[in-house]
């Protein structure tokens, strides 16, 4: 105990004091650890805020301090006039706004440009908010019924017929391109060294269209019928009804259980005949509004929405048929997306406005924004192909043969286990492809259609607002939209792309 006591050592002094740890938080931490922790990020971080000074005081001190806010023409907008270096014209804008939404669309019928978008937001909104319900019914009123109404809205007239007048129409069509086919090889069979052969074959598609005439005779011999009543839209409306309802309920079961399958069908018809009398569409409708007066955001969300709705069906389709085991269907996918994918996009709009009339029958049109609504879609269809099948190529093959053994089918095991998760691992791919095409249509203006930034080039020639500041204030403006847009897809793709993946969260 002695030897134990005599060698303790208890201090006298008091420890010098240590110097206060480096603080690591708030701004001054985040500047000392990650902005000025390193000559390489010293460096980076000098050669950034020179960036941010030579272009974003700039940017601002156009926009916003120099700019001019109010006016009535170019010379409030003139140097000599304002006193000072003249920033954006903000008054031009103003005068031009009307211009960049609606494009040439007539003023009184702007109400109704107004109206589509709207509904477009109210139908919308449901569906990117996770909480809210009827997510099922929404989707239906938004990709079904809202195409349908816009189309009524935007374009105007009416109809004539309903289902069962389309369906005699499309197969007559249908069939007499087959016998102007077959009478077209007759012809050539006279002057033609291969003669016996061109006769042949156009006496067999002949034929073949003449069976086909007899066949849909009952239908055409009906709509014609339908068409001599005093009223042909509600005559037709009511056959075209009653098939499709009784077909329903057939189908779901019958009197067992294809009650329910009726009364949804009834319910959808009856929805249909409230819209087609609200818009009047069996009296001739709203006045016709041709699409070359279409123009400005009007256009380019047209063009972008049904580009980028339309595109995503078509490439899981061709990612599936890539992937298929049916030679038939793989090679066709592979030669479809290839091609498409080959082409440049102006090519691709010059194809569909000018070359596309001459390969339909003489008396079959297509307006010139639908021509190039459907190249915009094939060819965006063709890039989310690969991007669909990229996430179709993560997925371990595990998972279907989980789901084989399970007893599931091809067609739910796609839809149910493979293809949700596929998609769940492209969503940065699929969104970016989306934030292209958006950005893409301003090359329409190329084929006669008056995007966001063709009604804004037509809008420079104006001289009552020619001004020095006038372009790039337009442009400013134009670029402030786009970025709008662009920037809330990639956001809310974020949000998705966190939500979808909470179970990957550390």
């Amino acid at each position: 105990m002695t030897d134990i006591s005599s060698s303790s050592f208890v201090r006298q002094d008091l420890l010098a004091e240590r110097p206060a740890p480096i603080k690591t938080t708030g701004f001054i931490g985040l500047v000392r650890t990650r902005l000025f922790n390193s000559p390489t990020n010293i460096l980076l971080t000098i050669v950034g805020a020179l960036l941010l000074w030579f272009t974003v005081i700039p940017s601002v001190r156009f926009l916003i301090v120099d700019a001019v806010w109010s006016g009535q023409d170019r010379t409030a907008c003139l140097a000599e006039n304002a006193g000072f270096a003249v920033g954006a014209c903000w008054p031009y804008i103003q005068a031009k706004l009307p211009q960049l939404i609606y494009g040439f669309y007539p003023e009184a019928e702007r109400w109704r440009v107004d109206l589509t978008m709207l509904l477009a937001v109210v139908l919308l909104l449901p569906l990117l908010v996770p909480r809210l319900p009827a997510k099922g019914l929404n989707a239906g009123l938004f990709f079904v019924a809202f195409p349908v109404v816009a189309f009524f809205l935007l374009h105007g007239g009416g109809i004539k017929g309903f289902g069962l007048s389309w369906t005699a129409g499309l197969l007559q069509l249908f069939d007499e391109s087959i016998i102007g086919a077959g009478q077209a090889l007759l012809s050539l069979s006279k002057t033609s060294a291969i003669a016996p052969l061109l006769w042949v074959v156009g006496s067999l598609i002949v034929l073949v269209g003449t069976a086909i005439s007899w066949l849909i005779f009952p239908l055409t011999w009906l709509r014609d019928y339908v068409q001599v009543m005093g009223q042909p839209v509600w005559a037709d409306f009511g056959i075209t009804a009653a098939i499709v309802s009784l077909i329903a309920f057939f189908l779901a079961g019958g009197i067992r259980t294809g009650g329910r399958a009726l009364a949804s069908s009834i319910a959808i018809f009856i929805a249909i005949a409230i819209v087609i009398k609200l818009m009047g569409l069996d009296r001739g409708g709203l006045p016709i509004v041709t699409t070359n007066l279409w123009g400005g955001l009007l256009v380019t969300l047209v063009v972008s929405v049904t580009g980028i709705v339309t595109s995503l069906p078509i490439g899981i389709a061709l990612a599936l048929g890539r992937r298929s085991t049916i030679p038939l269907i793989r090679i066709f996918s592979i030669a479809f997306i290839e091609f498409w994918r080959g082409v440049p996009l102006i090519t691709v709009l010059f194809f569909a406005t000018y070359m596309l009339p001459l390969f339909l029958p003489g008396n079959f049109t297509v307006d010139g924004l639908v021509r190039a609504l459907i190249g915009i879609a094939l060819f965006t269809g063709a890039y989310q192909a690969e991007n669909v099948r990229g996430g179709l190529a993560a997925i371990p093959r595990g998972q279907g043969e989980a789901a084989a053994a399970l007893g599931l089918s091809w067609w739910k095991t796609t839809s149910l286990i493979v293809l949700p998760q596929a998609l769940r691992h492209v969503i940065p791919n699929l969104v970016n492809s989306f934030i292209s095409l958006f950005k893409d249509t301003s090359l329409v203006s190329i084929v006669a259609l008056f995007d966001l930034l063709g009604s804004l080039r037509a809008s420079f020639s104006d001289p009552k607002w020619s001004t020095p500041s006038t372009a790039f204030t337009g442009f400013a403006f134009a670029g402030i939209i786009y970025f709008i847009f662009c920037f809330g897809m990639s956001r809310y793709s974020l949000f998705v792309e966190r939500r979808l993946n909470a179970h990957r969260r550390s």
